[in-house]
Order: C-alpha cells, then sequence, then structure tokens
C-alpha cells in the first residue's frame, strides 16, 4: 500500500486560506502554518493571521492522489524537488509546529538577505537544544533551516537563552 507523506503545494496569490478550506471540504488533511502580523491600514491598525510561507499549503496524501489535489480551486501546482513532488519530512511538520506553538515570533526569511553570525545551541525552552545562526547584530533571532522545503524560518527568542557553540 502506498503511503501517506505530506506534499508541497503551490497556491494561487493569497488563496491559501480558501484552499485549505476547499481540501477540508473534499476530505484531506491539509496543514497551513500561520503567523500573526500588525498590518496598517490609513485608519487603523490590527493583527492578522498570514501563512508562515506565502503561497504554500501542505497536504497529506498518497503520490497516486496529487492529480486530484491538482483540481482543487486555488491549487496552482505541486512543487517538485529533483524531479519527484517535493515531500515536507514529519520531523519538520512537528518543528514548525512546536514552534509556532511555543509562542515564539517566527518569520520566513529570504537566505540572501543575511550576512552569516556566530552559530548558537538554544538552552532552554520548548526549543532547548536546537541549533541554528544568529543573524548579525540581532542576537534575539535565530535562523532555523527546514532542509525538507530548503527554506529558512527566523524565531524571535528571550535574550539570554541562547549559548554560542
Amino acid at each position: 500500500m502506498e503511503s501517506e507523506n505530506w506534499f508541497v503545494f503551490y497556491t494561487k496569490a493569497r488563496w491559501e486560506k480558501k484552499v485549505f478550506e476547499y481540501l477540508e471540504r473534499f476530505e484531506f488533511k491539509p496543514f497551513l502554518p500561520k503567523i500573526k502580523e500588525l498590518h496598517q491600514w490609513s485608519d487603523r491598525k490590527k493583527m492578522v493571521e498570514v501563512p508562515l510561507f506565502r503561497s504554500y499549503i501542505f497536504v497529506k496524501a498518497r503520490e497516486s492522489q496529487i492529480p486530484e489535489i491538482l483540481e482543487i480551486p486555488g491549487i496552482a501546482w505541486v512543487i517538485r524537488h529533483g524531479g519527484r513532488a517535493a515531500v515536507l519530512r514529519q520531523s519538520d511538520k512537528d518543528l514548525i509546529e512546536l514552534t509556532l506553538r511555543a509562542g515564539y515570533q517566527i518569520s520566513e526569511v529570504n537566505e540572501n538577505e543575511f550576512v552569516p553570525g556566530d552559530h548558537v545551541k538554544i538552552g532552554q525552552g520548548p526549543l532547548n537544544g536546537l541549533s541554528g545562526e544568529v543573524l548579525k547584530g540581532e542576537k534575539d533571532q535565530i535562523l532555523i533551516r527546514i532542509e525538507s522545503l530548503d527554506k529558512v524560518i527566523r524565531v524571535q527568542l528571550p535574550a539570554g537563552i541562547l549559548t554560542k557553540n
């Protein structure tokens, strides 16, 4: 029997939440990690929930179900890696969920935006033992590579829980 994996799909711009609802309606198992961001309009500011990875959604399915998933409104294509459908490893999904549940401020970053700094290890809390790379001049932020997605996330941590490796 074919095993289920977390396949990575690209959605139309700003369709992530709608696609999530469609996937649930068609009884698929979607995963859409979300963060809160402060948005400002001319008359007000408001905290809104937005996807951590813009235009990405993850679906736990069998590979044979991919054509069916591609028929869901708002899904543009399946992400490919090495000629095959990209898969989010369960350990990477768990890391994302743990980081979000811990309440740390988290955001996706573009690797080209930073200069590598010190390598550090988290010394306490839910992410205890996790290693990463500190942004130069920002010692309370750690970068974590999600290898199966080739993405990097930035986590805002309380001061004093990082130690140099």
